[in-house]
């Protein structure tokens, strides 16, 4: 694929993700978030109003950092890119993983009833995705340090916690 090979484009997809020195931290993208709460990436620019050449993020970023995946076709075992982290808009290579659609349904399931994980977020994982772009686009023209932003963060992600009693 051409796009992954492309320096410029790669210069674009960096550009829009907030990437800390940790490799334990979220690194969130700040351009345009899907319906889903995942980064939309237009790898292979078209004129006009198409969305062609438009792939989701964290895909883009898997592959950048462990090269092509291979599809055979798109069955239940066709792979797919999985969150360890659950947080929809990381881009962070080692909180990406290649499992099942099957296997990433079945986490999912098990991890979304956590009140203190990101899948029980009140506001879905669109709105809590840009929630936290924005905050972070925010300190950033604030030109706050790292250690600010990471305030911020904490403290948007923890508005959409659910209320609990522990």
């Amino acid at each position: 694929m051409r796009w992954l090979a492309d320096e410029s484009v790669q210069a674009r997809y960096w550009a829009k993700v907030y990437r800390t020195p940790s490799t334990e931290d979220c690194w969130f993208f700040l351009g345009g978030i899907s319906s889903t709460g995942h980064a939309s990436f237009r790898a292979a620019s078209r004129p006009g109003r198409t969305r062609t050449g438009t792939v989701p993020g964290h895909l883009y970023g898997y592959q950048l950092a462990h090269g092509v995946i291979p599809r055979l076709g798109w069955g239940t075992d066709s792979p797919t890119v999985c969150h360890t982290c659950d947080n929809h808009s990381c881009q962070q290579p080692t909180h990406l993983r290649l499992g099942t659609a099957a296997e990433n349904r079945a986490e999912w399931l098990a991890r979304r009833r956590d009140p203190s994980s990101p899948l029980a977020d009140l506001r879905g994982p669109a709105r809590r995705s840009r929630a936290v772009g924005a905050t972070i686009r925010a300190g950033l023209a604030n030109h706050e340090s790292d250690r600010e932003i990471a305030g911020r963060i904490k403290a948007v992600t923890a508005l959409g916690r659910p209320l609990s009693l522990w």
